[in-house]
């Protein structure tokens, strides 16, 4: 990066550019699918989003720290609240996302599919 690693940009964009699982870069070696960010007129840093399958990893990833288990080990309402949680950030539009999800529980994807439409029941019409 040109600026320095403890620039106020940094410090304050830090903390979202990991819970993302993304990339902070040198402004230079942004491409045109990155995302630069100036400060007072001046390009500090980029950012480097992920792809949509690897957020999702780390969205799971970081939910299995916050239940403190593998996802596989909660109990059936808990894992249908992470199903509704994971639909709610759109992780089921990522191809391969019922499967991934489904992976992740240890249920089957017609499990996730039930879960999904016992809360949105509307979904089937």
């Amino acid at each position: 990066m040109t600026g320095p690693a403890d620039h106020p940009l940094v410090t304050a964009v830090k903390p979202l550019v990991d819970a993302m699982g993304a990339e902070l870069l040198d402004p230079r070696q942004a491409t045109t699918e990155d995302v630069v960010l100036a400060w007072e007129g001046v390009d500090v840093m980029a950012v480097r989003l992920p792809q949509l399958s690897e957020s999702l990893d780390h969205i799971l990833t970081a939910m299995e720290r916050r239940h403190g288990m593998p996802l596989a080990e909660l109990d059936r309402k808990a894992k249908q609240e992470v199903v509704r949680s994971l639909e709610a950030r759109g992780a089921f539009s990522v191809r391969h996302g019922v499967e991934t999800v489904a992976g992740a529980l240890g249920v089957s994807r017609f499990t996730v599919y039930n879960y999904l439409n016992r809360d949105n029941p509307s979904k089937g019409e």
